[in-house]
């Protein structure tokens, strides 16, 4: 395989530069405007140089290229944020955070590397934006901007179940090869699935920490403390995420797969027994024999789309069906299903919502890691 030398643009925490490593993919510089995310990345990828700051700021994107070209890099990963595209936000029309492709493409353009990956949610591919008096659909301002100088993959929706990944999550994404070489950059074949079941399904069992207190967790579930040590037997990462009782035992009432607001009695309501009103996939258990749903950066509440661990049936000792492991997914077991390596290293300072929404803003690693593959198994 050949050798590449990188810049990551929208780094975040360098989620799906995890493997290029192993790859002999040198990535020499990141960018990434959150200060937080910057410093997680350095202590991640010591040997990068990250420019922390604003890339629509001229001063800081003339930093990154002329970095860029000092440092020969011939290939650039681009990941913009998505949350003016994505089905779980607003999706105003013209979303500022929607403009940044055109910083993206300004660097690309200076620093003319052999390849980019540029990477979004599958909205993308019918989002408008505006230029001076001009609104184009992000592809078509893309390839106007670059069809010039780079070939583009024929097919570009990609799902990471395909690659190794036990997670759905669908992705647009755009593969450039510069016109002067003689390579033609397309996704690899695709693979079986990987279930959750497969994934995580011999985890050991978690009791949630309910918010009410220890003494109370320990009154409703009595194993709490002697399930926690064993997960804690498995990663430092496999601990019992927090909850408030209410939200665990409308969940304790729904089988695996369901949503609690389908639930007779045990559904979400408000104080005086009126119905929380909620999308059909919150509050909703995952199901063990299909991969993961798409992390969302919300990973954290039981009450965001489609989070909450799958379960299995008990009987308590009054004879009703409950399921076990009412509580979202630990952070040990995100990093299976964001196929991130399981000894990672995350800094210890970093909170766990702070992990949570940095990788419910990650493409997972082992799709970039297929993909990458695929063009330099032929360099």
């Amino acid at each position: 395989m050949g050798k590449l030398n990188g810049l990551s643009l929208f780094a975040n925490i360098g989620v799906a530069e995890a493997y290029m490593g192993e790859l002999g993919i040198d990535i020499k510089i990141a960018n990434e405007i959150d200060e937080e995310r910057a410093r997680f990345y350095q202590e991640v990828y010591k040997e990068t140089e990250m420019i922390c700051g604003d890339i629509t700021d001229d001063n800081v994107r003339e930093k990154i290229v002329k970095e860029a070209i000092k440092e020969k890099v011939d290939f650039i990963i681009a990941t913009p944020p998505c949350q003016g595209m994505s089905e779980a936000g607003l999706r105003l029309e013209f979303d500022p955070r929607n403009q940044l492709i055109y910083y993206a493409i300004d660097v690309i353009k200076k620093v003319k590397p052999e390849f980019v990956l540029l990477e979004n949610v599958p909205k993308q591919l019918t989002t408008k934006i505006k230029f001076g008096d001009e609104i184009y659909l992000i592809p078509d301002y893309i390839k106007k901007e670059l069809e010039n100088d780079y070939t583009f993959n024929n097919e570009t929706l990609v799902m990471a179940k395909d690659y190794g990944v036990p997670q759905l999550r669908e992705r647009n994404i755009f593969l450039l090869v510069r016109k002067d070489l003689n390579y033609k950059w397309e996704f690899p074949e695709k693979e079986p699935e990987i279930t959750l079941r497969q994934a995580i399904g011999d985890l050991p069992s978690l009791d949630p920490l309910l918010r009410e207190g220890l003494e109370f967790t320990l009154e409703k579930f009595p194993d709490y403390e002697i399930k926690r040590q064993a997960g804690l037997a498995i990663s430092k990462w496999h601990y019992p995420p927090k909850h408030s009782w209410k939200q665990v035992e409308w969940m304790m009432h729904t089988p695996t797969g369901k949503s609690a607001i389908y639930n007779e009695k045990y559904y979400p309501q408000k104080a005086d027994g009126t119905p929380v009103k909620a999308h059909h996939n919150h509050y909703r258990r995952l199901k063990w024999d299909m991969p993961c749903r798409t992390i969302i950066q919300n990973n954290g509440v039981m009450s965001s789309l489609a989070c909450v661990h799958p379960g299995r049936m008990y009987q308590s000792i009054a004879g009703e069906n409950l399921y076990s492991d009412a509580r979202v997914l630990t952070i040990y077991e995100l990093l299976i299903v964001m196929s991130l390596p399981l000894d990672w290293s995350i800094p210890e300072w970093a909170s766990e919502t702070f992990i949570r929404k940095s990788f419910g803003e990650g493409i997972p690693s082992r799709l970039i890691e297929k993909i990458m593959k695929a063009l330099l198994q032929q360099l």
